[in-house]
């Protein structure tokens, strides 16, 4: 039996979004019994790894309360239960995003959820435009930080203290020990890792050159539309925090050539095998530690 979907709720009520992440999580426990360890978001294009999950128990964002579902081609939409191993995993097959006209609360629920399930580290994955005309679509790009460029947060509005601090350090936001096993996975797969920054913007509208010349400048290696407000929301809650992205084109300006959500969607299916390998290992690695 699932609850009826209530995705819009008000920001500036702490009360009613930690209430809401507990309804969530209580949909989910009377679906699914394993405990998962370790989460995974999927970006534009990346779903695929989900359905490689040992075990596999799917269930539809629009079936669970307060989890609103994604409109945007690529992203499935379904939070995803199983194995890697014998670590047990939470993958969310895509994600909303701010362009769709949810509030950050609802942008940010999907891994609060996962940080009240128990999970203790989180890897996200997008789909990136380069900022480096030395560099190719098909790249992979471990995050190392991030330029937040759209003047707004998940955590504005009254601090709940029952998910985290009120003024939580983000001084390594992209921990460590994450990034050192996922280069490891990288070498051992024989997988060319390259890292950056990786810059947010709103979106939905692709950047103008104007704009990748301003956030070049500015020491960003990548542009997006999401990650960032998950980040900040897990970091909130004590959760250990990876970022991956698959550069998917060059970005505005670079080859003189549109973009295309088509193309993203294409470079992102083409270096499947390899990101099915590096999360692979990723998550045993993590597991075992």
């Amino acid at each position: 039996m699932t609850s009826p979907q209530s995705p819009q709720f008000p920001a500036s009520s702490p009360e009613n979004i930690s209430a809401a992440v507990d309804e969530t999580v209580r949909a989910v426990r009377a679906r699914v019994s394993a405990a998962p360890q370790v989460g995974v978001v999927l970006g534009s294009g990346l779903g695929a790894f989900a359905d490689s999950l040992t075990d596999l128990v799917k269930i539809p964002f629009g079936e669970l309360p307060h989890l609103p579902s994604s409109k945007v081609v690529g992203h499935e939409g379904n939070l995803c239960f199983g194995t890697v191993g014998s670590v047990p995993v939470v993958c969310m097959q895509g994600r909303v995003h701010y362009y769709e006209g949810h509030s950050m609360a609802a942008c940010v629920h999907g891994v609060r959820t996962m940080a009240r399930l128990g999970v203790t580290s989180v890897l996200l994955t997008n789909a990136a435009g380069g900022l480096d005309p030395t560099w190719m679509p098909g790249d992979l790009m471990l995050i190392d930080d991030h330029l937040n460029l759209v003047g707004t947060n998940p955590l504005i509005g009254p601090n709940d203290a029952a998910l985290g601090p009120r003024f939580p350090d983000m001084t390594k936001a992209y921990d460590p020990a994450i990034r050192d096993a996922l280069l490891a996975v990288a070498k051992e797969a024989n997988i060319e890792m390259r890292s950056g920054v990786y810059a947010w913007l709103s979106g939905p509208t692709y950047e103008t050159p104007a704009e990748i010349r301003m956030m070049r400048l500015l020491g960003a290696h990548a542009v997006g539309m999401s990650t960032v407000p998950e980040v900040i929301a897990l970091r909130h809650m004590g959760v250990r925090v990876g970022a991956l992205s698959c550069i998917t084109n060059l970005a505005a300006g670079i080859t003189g050539q549109p973009l295309d959500h088509k193309e993203v969607e294409e470079t992102a299916r083409a270096r499947r095998p390899e990101l099915l390998r590096l999360l692979g290992g990723w998550i045993e690695r993590v597991g075992a530690a």
